[in-house]
């Protein structure tokens, strides 16, 4: 990787793709999400802070793993501007993520655990396939293959659960395909 001499302290947006493995291509698109920020020279060209680099280097660590890049950038906004990130600021959003990485770590084992029965049945048992129809809340009564519950009534059937008051949405189905001409 090319060493940056210390007494500069803004980088072009050649140079900060070379040090930090990012395409410029992918630099300007971090740019426009608010990623990452640059100034204008008289000439018109980007340049930005050498803190960017540390800026890119969690972008894409971040990324790898799965996180959203509206967290991400909301995540960024937290840091200092006028400084240098230090080790306890990215300390301190590394902890704010644990939980959900953890939780997406426990999906992408049940996902792991579930492919291995799944290998090779072509998912035509949607009793037990929770891979091709996890929400399928109508296979217990054998209503059809292809009825997924909207959104909407998932939230209300948990609502509901702490509402004994909650409204009956048991039969409000979304049609899979145009076949399924028994739901609406």
């Amino acid at each position: 990787m090319p060493q940056i001499p210390e007494k500069i302290h803004e980088l072009t947006v050649g140079q900060l793709s070379a040090r930090s493995g990012a395409a410029v291509s992918a630099l300007h698109f971090y740019e426009s999400k608010g990623l990452i920020s640059s100034r204008r020279t008289s000439g018109n060209q980007r340049r930005y802070s050498r803190d960017t680099l540390r800026r890119v280097a969690f972008v894409r660590a971040a990324q790898r793993v799965g996180i959203p890049l509206a967290t991400i950038r909301d995540a960024l906004a937290e840091l200092p501007e006028e400084r240098t990130p230090n080790h306890d600021d990215w300390a301190r959003l590394s902890r704010a993520w644990r939980s959900e990485l953890d939780e997406r770590i426990k999906q992408l084992g049940r996902l792991r655990d579930h492919l291995t029965d799944c290998i090779g049945c072509g998912c035509l048992s949607l009793e037990t396939c929770v891979l091709s129809n996890p929400d399928d809340v109508f296979g217990d009564r054998m209503a059809g293959s292809r009825l997924l519950p909207e959104r909407r009534i998932i939230k209300e059937r948990e609502a509901a659960a702490t509402d004994a008051t909650a409204p009956d949405t048991t039969d409000t189905v979304v049609c899979a395909t145009d076949a399924d001409a028994g739901c609406r």
